[in-house]
């Protein structure tokens, strides 16, 4: 009998993450199905996203989608978007968290994915799951592309922030407090970064998950380690200087955020075709989990006698 997938087997030092999210950024849907760019096909590149999701975990804590969620804007785009992954959330009894980008028109993306009044309003939200709570900001400025947070975002941030959560905070935005080796997004970068630095330092702030760039990234901003999500509607190609960096379609991906007591993962999951090999599974870590540790680490760990020279 192989074990169910996601199965939490402990063979090393951490015990299981608490918590599972499902991080995804910048799908850049458009009405009607039409290519981007009239060349990139970002429902099939969703589509085999969406496939790789129900492989990944059972039962993720959230899937978490950080903004240009439509490349126009456009209703249509949004109303595929929702019912691309509205179906495979609701199979796992998973919230999802739309996060707007500088792409995205807040007026249709709060009536078409949140059901809301279509206003100019931030779209912006919190989460409690199971202790770990998630606050999405919303970094978009209407009619421009570069992000910012007014003082009314940050106050409400601050206000949530004074009490902690029992699993500390995570913040999702699409524009990182991050540089970029790209001159061309730090023409759009987020700005008061020294405002929002000055509300999360020493709170229960983790991580910060966030998008925009198309190429996945880290960094630290105020202490607090931030995760970049890479497109999945298509890539940037960073093998090339970093002036002539264009898109390409390629390595796509998304990220599987993995919250443990002490730390957080996050794990770049490709959505691209590829052989693979079948050498581990369920039936392989069945095999390990009915040894004892010693047993384990002699069985997988001990290298095989070098040869004579």
């Amino acid at each position: 009998m192989s074990a169910a997938p996601g199965t939490p087997y402990v063979f090393g030092r951490h015990d299981p993450a608490s918590h599972v999210l499902i991080h995804v950024s910048d799908p850049h849907f458009l009405a009607g199905g039409a290519l981007l760019g009239g060349s990139y096909d970002v429902q099939a590149s969703f589509d085999r996203t969406l496939a790789a999701i129900r492989a990944v975990h059972p039962a993720p804590a959230a899937i978490v989608v950080t903004g240009d969620l439509a490349d126009l804007g456009e209703p249509d785009a949004y109303r595929r978007l929702r019912a691309a992954l509205e179906p495979v959330a609701a199979d796992r009894g998973t919230p999802i968290v739309w996060v707007a980008g500088n792409h995205d028109e807040r007026p249709a993306l709060r009536r078409e994915l949140l059901d809301r009044e279509p206003t100019e309003e931030p779209v912006t939200g919190v989460w409690e799951l199971d202790g770990l709570r998630l606050i999405a900001l919303d970094t978009s400025v209407p009619g421009w592309h570069h992000g910012d947070l007014d003082p009314g975002q940050l106050e409400w941030l601050a206000g949530l922030l004074a009490e902690p959560a029992p699993h500390g905070t995570l913040l999702a935005m699409h524009h990182p407090p991050l540089p970029s080796h790209l001159p061309l997004f730090d023409i759009l970068e987020l700005r008061h970064q020294d405002e929002l630095a000055e509300v999360i330092r020493g709170t229960d702030v983790r991580g910060i998950l966030a998008g925009h760039l198309h190429y996945s990234s880290h960094g630290v901003f105020a202490g607090v380690p931030v995760s970049v999500a890479s497109a999945t509607c298509y890539t940037m190609n960073v093998a090339r200087p970093a002036p002539d960096v264009n898109g390409m379609d390629a390595a796509q991906s998304f990220q599987l955020v993995h919250v443990y007591p002490d730390t957080i993962t996050h794990t770049v999951v490709p959505v691209v075709d590829a052989p693979t090999g079948d050498f581990f599974s369920s039936e392989w870590l069945e095999r390990m989990a009915a040894l004892t540790p010693e047993q384990r680490l002699d069985a997988f760990s001990r290298k095989p006698p070098r040869r004579p020279a």
